[in-house]
């Protein structure tokens, strides 16, 4: 286990929830759910290092997102596998809700444009 990642047995649901309570994070967990890692200063544009610094410890300590160095960088990606081993469904049902409903959808958008 990567250190200050939780093992999946204790992933807790209300820090999960917490963790993806936040626009900035549910836009980091919808480019996430697409697949692959990505580095650390590719997700999101504009946003300053220390936010983002927050954010990824956020993330990680939930147990939302693996991330591991690789070089000068860190590697993010989505811990699916565990969080639907914990959870079943809870993902499928916010990532439905970043694509579905409109207000859901525009403040990840705020965010997921300047990604790009």
């Amino acid at each position: 286990m990567l250190e200050n990642h939780p093992q999946r047995d204790e992933i807790r649901l209300e820090n999960v929830l917490a963790a993806l309570g936040n626009p900035l994070r549910m836009s980091v967990v919808a480019i996430l759910a697409e697949g692959g890692e990505h580095t650390c200063g590719s997700l999101l544009k504009g946003v300053s290092k220390s936010t983002l610094t927050h954010h990824w410890r956020v993330l990680r300590d939930s147990g939302v997102i693996w991330q591991k160095p690789s070089g000068r960088e860190n590697l993010l990606s989505l811990r699916r596998d565990d969080l639907d081993a914990r959870f079943p469904g809870l993902l499928d049902a916010f990532l439905t809700a970043t694509t579905l409903d409109g207000l859901t959808r525009g403040t990840v958008n705020d965010f997921h444009s300047s990604a790009s």
